[in-house]
């Protein structure tokens, strides 16, 4: 059972569940928080941080690796998004932000199979035409996560990967996505078109 309070990291950031993180730990109160995680085996939880606040959507994170540690304390870690939470109560008198969370779950919604089928249609377009390759995570994805795959993979708004987050169903997510594939990969062809006829290689597009 989870608890019900947890630490906050608050970053420029939407983790979604399923999707991996790799971190750069160096402020001392965070290298405490991971240390505490790693020695009880707990999560904490990521806050998407904004210039007017914090979102009160987050999810939690498990450490999956410490990929490297420094002389000075510092650490690279691996971690993969669990479950999204709501913040009922934030609690700033330490040095560390923890939040009094709520626990969300889905609700038994089952997708539309033509949605589903569009959705990953313009996930393979999109993906192709940033990343120069088709996607290779989609086999074996179970249905239910498909929409946070696409949007855990794709280069999208922070506030709309937000919204995704924030559904508590997996048709609607799926359908807010296409939605926002549908405009998003004709200004990606263009791009490409425009890239081809200037003879460029890049594809790093926000």
């Amino acid at each position: 059972m989870r608890p019900e309070r947890i630490p906050l990291f608050p970053l420029n950031v939407v983790l979604l569940p399923g999707a991996e993180l790799p971190l750069h730990i160096f402020e001392p109160r965070y290298r405490t928080m991971i240390k505490d995680c790693l020695a009880e085996k707990s999560e904490f939880g990521m806050l998407l941080s904004m210039p007017k606040g914090l979102a009160r959507v987050g999810c939690t994170a498990e450490i999956l690796n410490v990929v490297k540690r420094y002389g000075d304390g510092r650490m690279d870690i691996l971690a993969v998004g669990r479950a999204p939470f709501r913040v009922l109560d934030l609690f700033q008198d330490h040095p560390l932000l923890e939040g009094q969370v709520d626990y969300l779950e889905d609700r038994e919604t089952a997708a539309n199979p033509r949605v589903q089928r569009e959705l990953i249609e313009l996930f393979e377009a999109c993906h192709t035409l940033i990343f120069d390759d088709y996607p290779r995570n989609l086999k074996g994805a179970p249905p239910e996560e498909l929409s946070y795959l696409v949007a855990a993979t794709l280069p999208m708004e922070l506030l709309w990967k937000q919204q995704i987050l924030e559904l508590r169903c997996e048709a609607d997510r799926q359908e807010r996505l296409v939605t926002y594939l549908r405009e998003w990969a004709p200004h990606l062809q263009k791009r490409e078109a425009v890239r081809q006829r200037a003879g460029g290689n890049g594809h790093g597009l926000n």
